[in-house]
């Protein structure tokens, strides 16, 4: 069997990592390998390893028995035998887990396992065009998740019929059961078998579910995208993710937005940045033109002289300001674009205004070369 991978070289992440730094890393390939929208050839399977070493890099307890203990950590049997474990043998780490692990007892308080638990989170890709995220729009997103069975009410049982009280446990959740350990044989508690911790036994299961008390669901929710959004922003939905169990709430939905690049604009923030190509004689003698800007086309004024490569602002006709009031600017960059070809007409013309210009001494050069050396002169005039 092949070693498995290191979970930080999975996530592309030190192990000096912060909780943030791995949590945008998770997020950033979760986006790239999500079976819903990746192209890559080994989704499904890239999907299910980053996901594994986001859950235990993201838990304290669990990264640090990782840490110690490499990927034996992870192991549900692991500190079964009579070696030291990390966060599967000890349940996550710390003197109160090892006594707990060892002994079944501890400082920890034993969970009760009929009580209310939320359900898990869930995310959904929401791809926008670049004017999308500058606007905002309403959309509905459809999904599947999963949702309390109508048949048995979320029980798990047939209709009719109610879970039972486990037999072997007797509601507990949990049985005492003796272990070889460092110490010697001692005796420990590990999830009843038979009722798999919930405490309660279901000897009739409903049809529908078989048990679970979930179905998976198609379900669909409408959401506002503010407008400002950005590439990776995220918005949570409360109670849009899955069912919870014995009673508990759904869990949130996590919305990422992913915009698209524009064939025009480049956006950095609020601010939109648009070249505008322009030829020489406007950039000499100035022009007044109409420029597109995401809010529409205004008219802009160019001065005359203006160089090549230079910057002008439009106040206000940039993206909005997603925690804020007001836009940001559009930035405009002039490109002076030179004409490779011109007719004997033009030429002459070129060659009269060179004449009276500083450009008077490439008059004497010949016919072939003579546009070039214009064009040379005047990058070198405007650099």
């Amino acid at each position: 069997m092949p070693a498995k991978e290191d979970y930080y070289d999975l996530l592309g992440v030190s192990k000096d990592a912060s909780k943030d730094e791995i949590k945008k890393a998770y997020r950033k390939l979760s986006k790239k390998y999500h079976p819903d929208i990746s192209e890559e050839a080994n989704a499904d399977e890239m999907f299910k390893k980053i996901t594994e070493a986001y859950e235990v890099l993201s838990d304290e307890q669990k990264r640090a028995a990782y840490d110690q203990y490499g990927h034996a950590s992870t192991d549900p049997n692991f500190g079964a035998g009579g070696g030291f474990g990390g966060a599967g043998g000890f349940g996550g780490g710390g003197f109160e887990d090892i006594f707990e692990q060892f002994f079944g007892g501890g400082g920890r308080r034993s969970r009760n396992p009929n009580a209310p638990m939320q359900g898990e989170d869930l995310q959904y890709i929401l791809d926008l065009k670049f004017e999308e995220a500058i606007f905002g729009k309403e959309t509905t997103v459809r999904y599947r998740r999963e949702e309390e069975c109508n048949n048995c009410g979320g029980s798990g049982a047939k209709p009719g019929t109610s879970p039972q009280t486990c037999s072997q446990c007797g509601g507990a959740g949990a049985i005492n059961v003796e272990r070889n350990t460092p110490f010697g044989r001692v005796m420990t508690q590990q999830a009843c078998p038979t009722c798999h911790g919930t405490g309660q036994e279901i000897k009739e299961k409903c049809e529908v579910c078989h048990g679970t008390g979930h179905t998976k669901e198609q379900h669909s929710v409408k959401v506002t995208v503010p407008a400002g959004v950005e590439d990776g922003n995220q918005m949570r939905l409360q109670n849009q993710g899955d069912a919870g169990k014995n009673g508990g709430p759904y869990g949130d939905l996590y919305v990422v937005f992913r915009v698209a690049d524009s064939d025009q604009f480049k956006r950095k923030g609020t601010e939109i940045y648009y070249e505008l190509p322009i030829n020489m004689v406007q950039a000499t003698l100035g022009d007044e033109l109409e420029v597109p800007t995401v809010h529409g086309k205004v008219k802009f004024k160019i001065p005359s002289g203006t160089q090549p490569g230079t910057t002008f602002r439009l106040k206000g006709k940039g993206a909005p300001r997603l925690r804020g009031t007001g836009n940001g600017d559009q930035h405009i960059t002039v490109n002076v674009e030179i004409p490779k070809k011109i007719n004997q007409e033009q030429a002459e013309q070129l060659r009269k205004f060179a004449k009276v210009s500083e450009y008077d001494e490439i008059i004497e050069q010949d016919e072939g070369s003579f546009f070039s050396k214009v064009k040379d002169a005047f990058k070198d005039k405007h650099k």
